[in-house]
């Protein structure tokens, strides 16, 4: 698959200035309502399809006070910072009612049925490290492994079972949508309705900041999010996966497990599994700012039509030195099985290193796990995930 070549980061597609003049002309004309930031109205409208109750569900107060906290702070964010044009509005929208729905739907299927939260869960493999460096590649690696389980894309972004599942058919449409919106899209990260991916859609659920920092400049709910504990997020978190793992019957197999975000909040999430195998991917901090300056700009570029690309750069940076001292600090502490992944080694032998990773962990790496590692290999490298380095480059000549 082809790239179309990029001159700048913050340049889009010509579909979204078609989208939001649409946008602009129905809510002009009355034949739509102009979506509300209010974190009342969004809860309201929550509500009209899913059970208020399921608030509450198994949660703690102080979990329940959290959400609400998280949920103020970053909608006030959104309305002081972030310069969303219509598109980013109606997106921000939808994003913000699906978490709250989600939220209560999930509380209230816990409710009915309280034992799922109870699924013993063999101990996860949590693959660690900066975004860009290597982590996506290392965690379908070892999904392939049939002795291993992990979560697939539509499941995070819809955490809550459906009977009959109609998850990967909306996921499908969603995928669609997006790719109509940014070519680019899997250049950067190479999706799949029903493919191994991180668990990113389950920090979203749980209002965590890092799938929305990605796409929105909203440093207020950045720093507030970095200040405060993300216990609450992860014990979420935990729930999401023992009903994910009920739902597969997966759970005797370890679940590999992998957002950049658990850089930063190591030590909350190794709290919900203390007996988990962490692997560790490292790269030079000058392409990791470089490149995930890339991914955030073009999402960004979509969502506004006021980017800043200088200052995306400069916060990457800041970001990615939070990242490595909180990583740093928390396995420093750390004495479960743990290995860790150089990008470039990576690059030059990965059967190599994966051959490793199982050594350092103590997990049985199987022929039949080769094999399946080895077509994934073959998958990615023959992927439009390739070409990003390329397109990158393409920006900064600009």
């Amino acid at each position: 698959m082809s790239v179309p070549p990029r001159p700048h980061p913050c340049v889009r597609s010509p579909r979204v200035d078609r989208v939001n003049g649409w946008l602009e002309t129905a809510w002009r004309r009355g034949l739509c309502d102009k979506p509300t930031l209010n974190p009342e109205d969004l809860w309201a409208k929550a509500t009209r399809d899913a059970p208020a109750s399921g608030e509450q569900g198994p949660r703690s107060d102080a979990d329940v006070a959290d959400f609400r906290l998280r949920l103020e702070a970053l909608c006030a964010a959104l309305e002081d910072t972030a310069k969303l044009n219509s598109l980013g509005l109606t997106m921000a929208h939808g994003q913000l009612v699906r978490a709250i729905r989600q939220r209560l739907e999930l509380g209230a299927l816990w409710q009915v049925e309280p034992e799922i939260l109870q699924t013993p869960l063999a101990p996860p493999v949590i693959v660690v490290g900066h975004m860009r460096s290597g982590t996506t590649r290392v965690h379908r690696l070892l999904a392939a492994d049939p002795a291993l389980a992990a979560t697939r894309f539509c499941d995070s972004w819809q955490p809550v079972p459906r009977s009959p599942d109609t998850r990967p058919a909306w996921s499908a449409l969603t995928l669609m949508f997006a790719r109509a919106l940014d070519p680019w899209l899997d250049s950067i990260h190479p999706f799949g309705v029903t493919r191994a991916d991180e668990e990113l859609g389950w920090l979203a659920a749980a209002l965590d900041h890092c799938a929305y920092e990605a796409q929105w400049r909203i440093p207020t709910f950045t720093a507030f999010s970095e200040a405060r504990d993300p216990a609450p997020v992860y014990r979420e978190f935990a729930r999401m996966l023992r009903t994910d793992a009920n739902w597969h019957e997966n759970a005797d197999r370890p679940r590999v497990l992998k957002v950049p975000q658990f850089a930063e909040d190591l030590p909350a999430l190794l709290s919900q599994f203390p007996d988990a195998r962490v692997v560790l991917t490292r790269r030079c901090e000058k392409d990791l700012a470089r490149s995930a300056a890339s991914l955030v700009a073009n999402q960004m570029a979509i969502q506004s039509d006021d980017v800043d690309f200088d200052w995306i750069q400069t916060e990457m940076q800041r970001k990615i030195a939070l990242r490595e001292d909180r990583m740093a600090a928390a396995l420093e502490s750390f004495t479960g099985p743990l290995s860790v992944v150089e990008f470039e080694a990576l690059n030059d032998d990965w059967e190599a290193e994966i051959a490793r990773v199982y050594n350092d962990l103590g997990l049985p790496l199987s022929p039949e796990a080769e094999k399946n590692m080895r077509e994934e290999q073959a998958r990615a490298a023959n992927g439009s995930h390739q070409a990003h380095a390329k397109t990158y480059e393409a920006f900064a000549q600009a």
